[in-house]
């Protein structure tokens, strides 16, 4: 053990030794997709205009433009859109705390549709909308300054639910749901008399047969015929003789039409009135013949006399509350119930059901909904038809009278199929929508008001609309949160997170134990383990390692095919939705079977739906991809997953995003081989793009030339060598550090993908977010007490956890009503020392150590002329007046702020007066010159490579981006034909052949491609020189300078601050312990830390006993190991391993007290563990008080470390001073150091001048308690 104490950052590149049976089939998806992949559908910048899927961006245009005026004599028509580069990088935006995005313009057209607005020309115009957030390669987004996540939303998918719910009586009453996607909720239900509602917006409630006659079926025959309950009988006295004693279906009606004069207009008006001569339900008798016969009805309808019929006897009960009788009188019903009115006229009427249901102007079930319901409903509507269809409500009202007659199951809400994902697109498409929608409100409203003026697309719209809307989604949305960035996993955990919250969501209070429980149809979609412990509990979810979201939103998991007990090894794996595995019967990865995929034992155990059957292997049609497809991210990172407990697993896959980055990380010695996925996906480390050679490495850049061909050499811009900048000690969200190192040497050869780097919780381009450490699990005097740690001073001596901590410190100057502020470091009435370290800005140097009440930056700020004290006057007599007129302003450390200031930076807008303008001219000429020749050169290198290409060719017609043609075909290309084109950039026109040669043409096409966007570059650029010249800085609006100031604090491990493996095994280091004193080996290897062994039996975490061993064994043969979850090493292989590294068989082993050098009397588990710090560490909790802030009304002090607060001394702790008797004590915390206003001043006073303790007086939370009694109308006054 001595020959080789740590497995330290070795550079031994050996290959995990793997112990996973199942062969790996599937590749991981990247793990970002669900954020990157969704915004780029969303925005589609890559595809070309015409190309354009109607989704996203493109769609959300789509469905609001064309815009027309309320007489429709103007059309503004959208024909594209697209956006220009961002004017700042990532990095100047969280710098100079502004958001990272793009502007965007909308290509639009308006023309009129009347002819007497001759003179009124077609405009297209390219309009500027605002600025919308843009998404960083790594899928965060900068708003702000703050990288943030857009958390995807876990919601009910729309479509139909039938459910069933209980009367108080006990009487089961069914339902079914419509949920849209956008537009009003129906339901229908039934009630205890058995008869069916239709509920419209969950409030108005009408008979079901009343919406039946409104949508169509207007007369009780009709509504009948729907579901085949009556038998038409032909009136003549012969037939109804035969059908006496059976029951009327329907009302027989007597019809007849009234003429009356209208008063107000004098026109004669025909009424339709009917009177019931039988009533629905009546038995026919012999004296209801003649009646019949004389009303002068030509048919009747009765019961039809089979056996289904008795299913639908609600529909005949609901006819009878029916109080309508024809389609007239149940719209004017409908409208009554909705509107509390009645309607103006019959068309109105008739207009409301229309807009609710048919219209898709306001009704819309999505995609989704139309293909849940079709699926439900087994219709084959097309998925155009997004609105509800009079088949669709028949459909749900069969099926509802099948449920009631238990033919049918209810569905089950918290099934999968039953949820669907809104991602990031599809949330911005639904602002955006918000958006367009109110700036079509504006635009209707200027085309109404500008009657017969030329106006233009960009005098109708206002940019502010839309990107006010954006930018508080961005904002204030709840799904719209601040980044956790502890360490990479954190990182790429928040963004595959899911959360059942949010607008449209459920909220915490109301969500019940269904929903947040895990369910069978979570199984490789949602991870059933890594989910927050507390009030959240089940509504935030992780998507599990293989799962992707269809582009419906279902969460899909992938299997392979098995047929007649033969896996389908040849064919790529098949995602399926939680809906489409239904019923299927699916065996898991690891199950035994031959290299061509045969199963290889004769009972499978498998599972279907919820239930787990033991199966032969010809019943198997589905098998898993992995073992660690049930799983997340995180969970899948924890060794021996299987042999810990649930809920300790679920703390150690939290507390392994909270582990702290170090400053010597190191991969775990027992992983589970999915590590290195993580790392790369996080998209943090640098890889190599292809192969090639390394040419220059330092610390802070690396340069690579990469081999290409002719061809690639022919159509690029840029240099074979590329150089890629290292990111050197940038602060994260949560105040960690990124700074990354090379790995890589001159001369180096590289392969594509390769990692070129380190740092940041990576070691060798794995996630390497601890330390491996020397454990022995046993009790070492009492200091490992309740989880409590012990720990080797070795691991402080050799900064083992030690990290680095930034903190951004920064000031703004306003100009304020009473004067300009101003940086300085000539601050009054302050020591020439406190000022030693400012500049002439009067910020800190870089380099100085900075301690509590250091000043950072020096500001001053005019304050407002008051009556000078004497000793102002005074001062003002000898110094003159400067020393009055402004206030110390500065931005002082706080009191535990310890550290070294490693950067700062000062952003100032520029002040404009006119010899500072004719400067800045001046200097955009010198600047737009150089980019002249810059320009010019980009040209000469296309036309010198474009000779290259077409030297001796022949055009076959080049036309520009207006089809107007700039090369005639036929013309021979020369070096002056070429030159004589004026453009390149817009030569992508459609009939466009350069030669005829095909490969070629592209080759041509790639080059104008490149030249394209390195022109852009050079544009941009040129842009933001030009802006920061005129403008400046760009500043949050009202600030006219901001300073910065990043300072780094080195933590190294203490006592007191929070450590974790990753089994949920967490404590808190209790003592630091010197190396000889810890116990040690036979070999004299003393262990770096002591864990309790009695937190293992109860937490029932036997993970890290088997990661202990095996560690120990790999730390001996200097290997690593991957232990996949579910598929790892079992005993069999660990005792295989450890007597092939030479140790004690299960890692029990004699220890020998350091202090004593005796050995202890029992057997100790011994080996390696690994140990992550965690971020909740003692200095950022360690506090102190005594005066500082009160609160206004209780006027006690405040709580917290953030409020410099003080403790609270409660109920119980005053019951422990009463038990003492000690009074006195009592007596003063409960009145001068807390509430006692004049008490606590006199106490002040009376310390400073040394003088006895008065007496306290009468605490404020009396006078409060007085005064809410005095507020209840008692009269309660104090006698002395």
């Amino acid at each position: 053990m001595a020959t080789k104490a740590t497995l330290s950052n070795s550079t031994e590149k050996k290959e995990r030794l793997n112990f996973s049976s199942a062969k790996a089939v599937a590749q991981f998806p990247d793990f970002l997709d669900i954020q990157i992949k969704s915004f780029e559908d969303f925005f589609q910048l890559e595809t070309r205009p015409d190309q354009r899927k109607n989704e996203g961006l493109y769609r959300t245009f789509a469905e609001n433009f064309p815009i027309t005026d309320t007489r429709n004599q103007f059309v503004l028509e959208f024909l594209d859109y697209f956006v220009d580069p961002p004017r700042y990088t990532i990095d100047e935006c969280i710098e100079r705390g502004l958001t990272y995005s793009v502007p965007l313009k909308a290509r639009l057209k308006l023309y009129c549709t009347d002819e007497e607005h001759e003179d009124f020309e077609t405009v297209v115009q390219d309009v500027y909308l605002g600025t919308i957030p843009y998404m960083s390669p790594s899928g965060s987004f900068i708003i702000n300054g703050a990288e943030r996540v857009i958390v995807s939303q876990l919601h009910r998918s729309p479509g139909v639910f039938f459910g069933q719910s209980f009367h108080a009586n006990g009487t089961k009453l069914y339902s079914s749901r419509i949920i849209p996607f956008k537009g009003s909720w129906i339901e229908f239900a039934t009630d205890i008399n058995s008869v069916m509602y239709a509920y419209i917006d969950r409030k108005k409630k009408l008979p079901l047969t009343t919406l039946l006659r409104a949508i169509g079926y207007e007369r009780d025959k009709d509504i009948l015929e729907i579901f085949d309950l009556a038998e038409e009988v032909k009136v003549n006295k012969a037939n109804l003789k035969k059908v006496v004693g059976r029951k009327l279906a329907a009302r027989v009606l007597n019809t007849w039409h009234e003429d009356f004069v209208d008063e107000d207009t004098g026109e004669v008006v025909s009424i339709e009135r009917n009177e019931i001569i039988l009533d629905r339900e009546t038995i026919l008798e012999k004296d209801h013949i003649d009646q019949i016969v004389d009303s002068g009805v030509k048919t009747i309808l009765l019961h039809k006399e089979d056996i289904n019929s008795a299913d639908y006897g609600i529909i005949h009960n609901t006819l009878q509350k029916d109080p309508t009788n024809t389609e007239k009188e149940a719209v004017e019903y409908i409208y009554r119930q909705l509107r509390n009115a009645e309607p103006p006229d019959e068309e109105t009427a008739r207009g409301i059901i229309d807009k609710l249901f048919f219209s898709d102007q306001r009704y819309s079930l999505g995609e989704v909904g139309r293909y849940r319901l079709n699926k439900k409903l087994g219709l084959s509507i097309s998925e155009d038809v997004q609105v509800l269809t009079r088949e669709d409500i028949i459909s749900i009202i069969k099926y509802l009278i099948e449920l009631i007659n238990s033919k049918a199951e209810v569905d089950d809400i918290d099934h999968l199929s039953n949820r669907r994902v809104r991602t990031v697109g599809e949330q911005m498409a639904s602002q955006f929508g918000v958006g367009l929608a109110r700036m079509a409100r504006t635009i209707r409203e200027r085309m109404n008001v500008r009657d017969n003026e030329v106006f233009t697309p960009i005098d109708l719209i206002n940019a502010k609309t839309l990107s006010s809307v954006i930018n508080s989604f961005f904002g204030t949305n709840q799904l719209s949160q601040f980044m956790d960035q502890t360490n990479p996993l954190s990182e790429i955990t928040h963004k595959r997170r899911l959360s059942a919250l949010g607008p449209g969501g459920l909220s915490r209070e109301r969500a019940g134990f269904e929903v947040r429980d895990v369910h069978h149809t979570h199984y490789g979609r949602l991870c059933p383990i890594e989910t927050p412990e507390g009030p959240n509990i089940g509504l935030i979810s992780s998507l599990c390692v293989f799962a992707k979201v269809n582009n419906l939103g279902f969460i899909e998991t992938p299997y392979r095919k098995v047929e007649d007990g033969k896996v389908d090894v040849e064919s790529a794996p098949i995602y399926l939705t939680a809906e489409e595995e239904e019923s299927k019967v699916i065996a898991q990865a690891n199950i035994d079977m031959t290299d061509d995929g045969t199963i290889a034992t004769e009972r499978v155990t498998a599972r279907e739906d919820g239930d787990f059957p033991v199966v032969t292997p010809a019943e198997v049609d589905l098998i898993d991809v992995a073992p660690n497809q049930i799983a997340s991210i995180s969970a899948s990172l924890i060794p021996f997953l299987e042999h810990d407990d649930a809920n300790r697993a679920l703390m150690g896959s939290n507390m392994m995003r909270q582990a702290v980055p170090l400053l010597k990380p190191q991969a775990p010695i027992v992983g589970t081989g999915l590590e290195k996925q993580v790392a790369k996906d996080s998209r943090i480390l640098v890889n190599a793009e292809r192969e090639g050679t390394v040419t220059y490495v330092d610390a802070d850049i690396i340069t690579i030339k990469y081999d290409r061909s002719e061809d690639e050499e022919l159509v690029s811009f840029d240099t074979a060598e590329k150089t890629y900048n290292l990111t050197k000690f940038r602060k994260t969200n949560q105040g960690t550090t990124i700074t990354l190192k090379p790995i890589v040497k001159v001369g180096d050869r590289v392969e594509k993908g390769q990692v070129l780097s380190e740092g940041y919780a990576t070691e060798g381009g794995e996630l390497a977010i601890g330390r491996n450490m020397v454990v022995a699990f046993m009790p070492w005097q009492g200091y490992n007490f309740e989880d409590a740690i012990v720990i080797s001073e070795k691991a402080v001596r050799e900064d083992w956890f030690t990290s680095i901590h930034i903190d951004e410190y920064s000031l703004d100057v306003r100009d304020t009503k009473l004067g300009m502020e101003e940086l300085t470091s000539d601050i009054p009435n302050v020591s020439e020392e406190a000022t030693k370290d400012l500049d002439e800005n009067g910020m800190i140097r870089i380099g100085a150590e900075v301690k509590p009440g250091d000043i950072l930056i020096g500001k001053i700020t005019p304050k407002g002329e008051s009556d000078p004290t004497p000793e102002e006057k005074l001062l003002r007599a000898i110094f003159g007046d400067k020393a009055g007129d402004v206030k110390d302003a500065s931005l002082k450390a706080s009191p535990s702020l310890r550290g070294v200031v490693i950067d700062k930076k000062l952003f100032s807008r520029s002040i404009k007066d006119k010899r500072k303008r004719s400067q800045d001219k001046a200097i955009i000429d010198s600047v737009e010159a150089e980019y002249d020749v810059k320009f010019n050169e980009l040209r000469e290198i296309l036309l010198e490579k474009l000779y290259v290409l077409l030297n001796g060719k022949t055009s076959q017609g080049i036309y520009n981006d207006l089809n107007e043609e700039v090369i005639k075909k036929g013309v021979k290309y020369t070096q002056k034909i070429l030159s004589n084109v004026e453009d390149f950039l817009n030569l992508t026109g459609a009939e466009s052949l350069w030669t005829t040669d095909e490969d070629k043409n592209e080759l041509v096409k790639e080059l104008l491609h490149n030249y394209k966007i390195k022109y852009n570059d050079l544009q941009g650029a040129l842009n933001r020189e030009r802006f920061t010249i005129s403008v400046g800085d760009e500043l949050p609006a009202g600030i006219v300078k901001l300073a910065k100031i990043y300072i780094a604090k080195k933590r190294k491990l203490r006592v007191g601050d929070k450590m974790a493996g990753r089994h949920g095994n967490k404590g808190i280091v209790a003592r630091i312990v010197r190396d000889e004193d810890m116990p040690f080996l036979e070999d004299g290897t003393p262990v770096n830390i002591v864990l309790n062994p009695l937190g293992v039996p109860s937490r029932m975490n036997i993970g890290q006993i088997y990661e202990t061993v095996l560690g120990w064994a790999g730390l001996k043969m200097g290997q690593k190991f991957a232990t996949p979850i579910f598929d790892g090493a079992e005993i069999a292989d660990i005792d295989r391993i450890t007597e092939e590294a030479g140790i004690p068989k299960h890692g029990t082993t004699y220890l020998y007290d350091g202090n004593t050098g005796e050995r202890f009397d029992q057997k100790a588990t011994v080996g390696v563990i690994y140990m992550l710090k965690l971020g909740h560490m003692v200095d950022d909790k360690m506090h102190a008080r005594s005066i500082g802030p009160y609160s206004l009304i209780t006027q006690q002090p405040l709580g917290g470390k953030a409020q410099f607060g003080g403790q609270r001394f409660g109920e119980m702790e005053v019951w422990a001073l009463e038990a003492f008797g000690a009074a006195n004590i009592l007596r003063e915390i409960l009145t001068v150091k807390s509430d006692d206003v004049i008490g606590r001043a006199k106490t002040y006073e009376a310390i400073v001048k040394g003088e006895p303790m008065p007496e306290p007086g009468i605490p404020e939370s009396f006078n409060v308690l007085l005064h809410e009694l005095q507020g209840l109308g008692l009269d309660i006054n104090l006698e002395e």
